[in-house]
């Protein structure tokens, strides 16, 4: 856990937080960048940190603003990362380079696991993760989510990995990878967008309580040396037909205009809020919505 860096800055709720040993949530930041439409994505960063807190923990959105991390942002910060042209997406190989040239970056999920970790934050709430891509026996396309994960002492609530995905391939990495999966209240591995991906989990747990447990656990016979993922399951899935032709239209497109590596997911994403008149979208929003809710119970539930 680190204390002071001059790269690193907490925000004052984050730092009275660690003070006070009290629970925080790690917020990635792309979501808020990238993965959302203006200005819907403060309306939503704002209201995610707030059900956060309601649940008696403290968010902490972690972003790079003009070569600094912060741990926590303030409004006027969060408004910085939603609306200004200049912000990069920062995965954790990025992190070093962003910070020394003063740029500023929304954090991925490697990205925003690793610096969490950093700052002693060890539950993170999250969309979907990342993982591997289809043909990426061709491309070898697969996200630094897994590989970061498998290395971190985290916590991360998501609602399975985006759709859009080799679901079943990214599950045979998790495993390799010896990431832990358990399906909250459900037995289905949830595809994102829908409640089941039609990969069946091993493992199932019914309360936030539970999970600490588990939490405890892995540090006592210290099989935590890799993350822990709650999968999460939306409640509302989206229309599986419509889901299907969008993700066919999409890849098509981005086949077409050459968009590759860390770029497809956010173009893909902003392809299906616009294909789906919304539909996609407002899944979207409840899902990130859902897992800071369950993220925060299950960061309250391991103070106790």
């Amino acid at each position: 856990m680190i204390k002071s860096i001059s790269h690193i800055k907490f925000s004052d709720e984050v730092r009275a937080a660690r003070e006070n040993g009290s629970p925080i949530v790690a917020l990635e930041s792309t979501i808020i960048s990238h993965g959302l439409p203006r200005p819907q994505n403060l309306h939503v960063a704002r209201e995610v940190e707030e059900i956060i807190r309601s649940r008696g923990a403290t968010p902490a959105t972690i972003a790079v603003i003009d070569g600094v991390v912060h741990i926590g942002l303030s409004d006027s910060e969060l408004i910085a990362i939603a609306t200004r042209d200049d912000i990069v997406k920062a995965s954790s190989r990025d992190l070093a380079i962003v910070v020394a040239q003063g740029k500023s970056a929304a954090t991925t999920v490697a990205a925003t696991a690793h610096l969490a970790v950093l700052a002693g934050i060890n539950v993170f709430a999250t969309g979907g993760l990342g993982g591997v891509h289809q043909g990426a026996n061709e491309s070898f396309d697969e996200s630094a989510d897994l590989t970061a994960l498998s290395h971190l002492d985290i916590t991360v609530v998501c609602a399975g990995v985006k759709s859009i995905l080799d679901i079943g391939a990214t599950l045979e990495r998790l495993e390799t990878l010896a990431i832990a999966v358990v399906g909250f209240k459900t037995n289905h591995f949830p595809g994102f967008y829908f409640t089941d991906s039609g990969f069946t989990l091993e493992h199932r747990v019914e309360s936030a309580h539970e999970i600490a447990q588990i939490v405890q656990s892995r540090a006592a016979i210290a099989t935590n040396n890799s993350a822990l993922i709650v999968a999460n399951p939306v409640v509302k899935e989206m229309n599986h037909a419509l889901h299907d032709s969008i993700l066919a239209s999409g890849l098509q497109k981005a086949k077409a205009n050459n968009i590759t590596g860390k770029d497809v997911t956010p173009f893909i994403l902003e392809h299906f809020h616009e294909a789906s008149g919304g539909e996609s979208l407002a899944v979207n929003i409840e899902i990130i919505k859902s897992n800071s809710a369950l993220a925060a119970d299950i960061a309250t539930a391991s103070k106790k």
